[in-house]
């Protein structure tokens, strides 16, 4: 995990330098990411895997966990107690993200895209930038997204975020278990986290590029539709514009969130060293209900975001 850590600190320091030197302009974002990730990853790294009392197999190769995971999630929880491995999964899950952003905002168009934030910064009132401020900010987010260079740097930016986001998770759902009576090794949480998400992510970028090239750009939102344009939800009963909170609400009760808190819940209980079912599954929907209040506060202190 150090030198992992150390990986992901000296590719921050390229984009840095790169960035300085005019070869990445505006790389900042992708540089402080990466650096970021790389310092909280090589002080994890400090945490010890867990020593399995037993181990039942041998560790699964990563496309039987990767396989496994759609078809026979249990046997790869289980393996994960043992061998928590995750990087192979992570690296699918990032490659996906930024092929599916970089061909969303090829696809929707830059000038769209910098439309509608020119639109959210008008409606903010007194809180937006000055006009003259505001267009120069508008004007080079739009060279940025038109530089096929830059805006690769960009979407790359999404990757040590997801990271840290995951680290995060992964600490909740840790301590979490230890407040309902389990055990649970940083790291075994940490693959619980990357696994449980792998099969949400594949099927939400995979159907959400062949969603993306079959329907017309313009209907697709440019900040809905950023992350997937797959809708399988609650949140196509109400319009966003029209109410925001409840759109986003909804948008928690779907095919695939609920799928993945499934899988949250089961791997919690199979992959850590001593957890009850009812723990995993506390956990879970504790760790969803958090995010969904996070969400629903944002969305009510800034309703024009997702209209």
């Amino acid at each position: 995990m150090l030198f992992i850590g150390i990986g992901a600190f000296v590719l921050g320091l390229i984009f840095l330098v790169g960035s300085i030197a005019k070869f990445t302009p505006g790389a900042w974002g992708t540089a402080i990411g990466f650096c970021l990730a790389g310092v909280v990853l090589a002080v994890l790294s400090l945490i010890r895997l867990p020593a399995a009392a037993k181990k039942d197999e041998a560790p699964l190769s990563l496309v039987q966990k990767v396989t496994g995971i759609f078809f026979e999630p249990t046997r790869v929880f289980r393996n994960l107690r043992d061998y928590p491995l995750w990087v192979g999964a992570f690296v699918i899950m990032a490659l996906l993200s930024t092929v599916y952003g970089y061909a969303f905002v090829k696809r929707i168009t830059p000038e769209r895209i910098v439309e509608h934030s020119r639109r959210q910064m008008e409606s903010l009132g007194s809180w937006a930038p000055p006009p003259e401020a505001r267009e120069e900010q508008l004007a080079r987010q739009l060279e940025a997204m038109n530089s096929p260079t830059r805006l690769a740097t960009a979407t790359l930016s999404g990757i040590p975020f997801l990271w840290l986001i995951m680290a995060i998770a992964a600490g909740l759902s840790m301590l979490g278990m230890l407040a309902f009576g389990g055990r649970i090794n940083f790291w075994q949480a940490f693959a619980v986290t990357v696994y449980s998400a792998l099969p949400v992510v594949v099927v939400q970028k995979v159907l959400g590029l062949v969603i993306l090239y079959l329907k017309d750009p313009e209907d697709l939102h440019p900040i809905l539709n950023r992350d997937t344009t797959l809708q399988d939800n609650l949140g196509i009963l109400f319009s966003p514009a029209d109410h925001p909170v409840l759109f986003v609400m909804a948008s928690f009760i779907g095919l695939t969130s609920l799928y993945g808190l499934w899988l949250r819940a089961r791997g919690l209980h199979l992959g850590a060293t001593r957890a009850s079912s009812g723990a995993g599954w506390g956990v879970a929907i504790t760790l969803w209900v958090l995010l969904l209040l996070f969400v629903v506060t944002i969305t009510a202190l800034f309703p024009a975001s997702i209209s």
